[in-house]
């Protein structure tokens, strides 16, 4: 009875082990390498698989999902003999299992000095202002070289990624100087260029006030003009009405040719009043006219008592 439950036991536990190394679950974004006999059979992609137990062995479970690989910094000489430091990461996926596990020794390490050499031939052909201006150049270049000569080992790069690039302190502080030159240069330009569109500006400004001033002035004088010419004809508008109502008067008052002829005697000197040399014509037929109206008018300031008849007769 005992040697039956031993044998049972040992019959079970045979059992569970069979079945254990029989039955594989394989995680999802993983594949695994199945050998028999220490050779390759097949590749078991994600989920639950059964193989031949003590004759089959999974080699190696490999992650499917994009790896990220960060390099330590490496040493790198541009054409221009300037040492400088790089510091990388590569993005990498695997897309064949089977050559990533047999076709290279150690993947990483394998990846890490594929890395290093193109690096150094692609910085090589370039000089320091060049790698500090042309990241995505080299990233894409690296790109190329890496995804063909790995591809071989079942690996597609995805990407590579400049992380930093260290000149030495002696080409840093070189650089710093020449920033800050520029930097002040700018500052210089932009200084003069304020100071240039301020002149430009205030003699624009200038230039435009003398046009208006001038404008005003000419306005103001073109006002005056039509003011005195207002004026002018506002007086002889007047003076015509004045002339007209004295007409009216005397046609009204039926004045004889002295009392006219010595009215023409008082307007006279008004007439003949101003600078300008002027030429009176007098009608021969009114000279009697003026000589009654000339003896009537003494006759007057006699009577008024405003002259003594001795100064009237001479």
């Amino acid at each position: 009875m005992t040697a039956s439950l031993v044998a049972a036991g040992v019959a079970a536990l045979v059992v569970l082990v069979v079945l254990v190394r029989a039955v594989k679950i394989i995680p999802q974004a993983h594949a695994a390498i199945i050998e028999r006999w220490g050779r390759y059979l097949r590749t078991l992609d994600a989920g639950l698989h059964t193989i031949v137990p003590f004759v089959d062995r999974r080699r190696l479970l490999v992650d499917l999902r994009e790896q990220v690989v960060a390099f330590p910094p490496q040493p790198v000489i541009t054409i221009d003999n300037v040492t400088i430091s790089i510091d990388t990461v590569f993005y990498l996926t695997v897309v064949d299992p089977v050559r990533a596990t047999y076709g290279v020794v150690n993947l990483l390490d394998a990846i890490e000095q594929l890395t290093i050499t193109t690096l150094r031939n692609v910085i090589g052909a370039l000089s320091l202002d060049q790698v500090l201006t042309s990241r995505d150049h080299i990233n894409a270049d690296l790109r190329e070289v890496l995804d063909e000569a790995t591809e071989r080992w079942g690996i597609r790069v995805n990407r590579i990624e400049l992380k930093s690039i260290d000149p030495p302190a002696s080409i840093q502080q070189a650089m710093e100087k020449q920033m800050r030159a520029e930097r002040d240069k700018r500052a210089a330009i932009l200084t003069a260029e304020g100071e240039k569109q301020a002149s430009i500006l205030t003699a624009e400004g200038d230039r435009q006030a003398r046009i208006l001033r001038a404008e005003a002035e000419q306005q103001a004088e073109v006002l005056n003009a039509e003011g005195d010419r207002q004026a002018k004809v506002l007086r002889a508008d007047g003076d015509a009405e004045a002339i007209r109502r004295v007409f009216e008067a005397i046609h009204e008052g039926r004045a004889t040719p002295e009392v006219l002829a010595y009215a023409y005697l008082q307007v006279l000197p008004e007439v003949a009043d101003g600078q300008a040399t002027k030429l009176l014509m007098v009608p021969s037929d009114a000279l009697p006219g003026i000589a009654a109206a000339t003896a009537l008018g003494a006759g007057l300031q006699l009577g008024n008592g405003s002259a003594p008849v001795g100064q009237a007769a001479s």
